[in-house]
């Protein structure tokens, strides 16, 4: 019995603490499975500002996703919580691949906020019709993009749907859309910013966003409530 005991108490660890230190160490790894926005591998990113859907919804209630107060101050992102918290936890991961900037070929009218991503469902709630918490904006304002992964672009293009559009009770399509700015190339970054010029919109609209990746063919659609003073 004399050596048994020993043999425990030889590594200065009694079992209890290791049992403790093996049960911290698998809710640590638990709780990092849970934040795949942390890690580099699934890193990729969104327009931050005016801030995307998706990503304003994390912004305002990711570390109080399950308060049931969101339900009347925030209902659009409360619904889409509700369909898929991934939609939020991936902020940075709504692109496709193959598009070959046939991009009305691949992504559906009534379809444009969640770039088409039907397959999985993950995105489906971004293109629900309601009254989203937009930015406010004047006619000249900057699109600012977070590149997490450093992807680089070939372009960027920025649209605002057309006076008279009303994105709480209409799904946006193409022909909603009016281009405002498209940019060359830029170089593998994390901020890039866009100088926006327009004139004659006012109130509720939406900015939409496409950025062309320049790693491979890989695109991403952003839909970004605003509303013009």
């Amino acid at each position: 019995m004399a050596c048994h005991a020993s043999a425990n108490t030889s590594t200065g660890v009694s079992r209890p603490r290791r049992l403790l230190t093996l049960t911290l160490s698998a809710v640590a790894a638990a709780l990092l499975a849970l934040i795949p926005w942390s890690g580099t591998a699934v890193a990729h990113g969104s327009v931050i500002d005016p801030a995307s859907r998706n990503y304003g919804c994390w912004l305002r209630w990711g570390s109080d996703f399950q308060n049931p107060a969101m339900a009347q101050q925030d209902p659009m992102c409360w619904q889409a919580w509700q369909a898929d918290p991934n939609a939020m936890w991936n902020w940075n991961g709504l692109y496709r691949n193959g598009s070959a900037g046939n991009f009305q070929a691949v992504v559906p009218n009534g379809q444009l906020c969640s770039g088409g991503r039907t397959e999985s469902g993950r995105y489906n709630s971004l293109d629900a019709v309601g009254p989203w918490k937009t930015t406010d904006i004047g006619g000249k304002f900057t699109v600012r993009l977070y590149d997490q992964a450093s992807h680089g672009a070939d372009y960027i293009r920025v649209y605002v749907t057309r006076q008279g559009f009303d994105p709480t009770t209409q799904p946006l399509t193409w022909n909603d859309l009016q281009l405002v700015a498209s940019t060359g190339r830029y170089a593998p970054g994390q901020n890039y910013d866009i100088p926006v010029s327009t004139s004659g919109y006012s109130g509720r609209h939406v900015v939409y966003t496409i950025w062309q990746a320049s790693h491979m063919d890989q695109t991403y659609f952003f839909c970004s409530d605003v509303n013009f003073r």
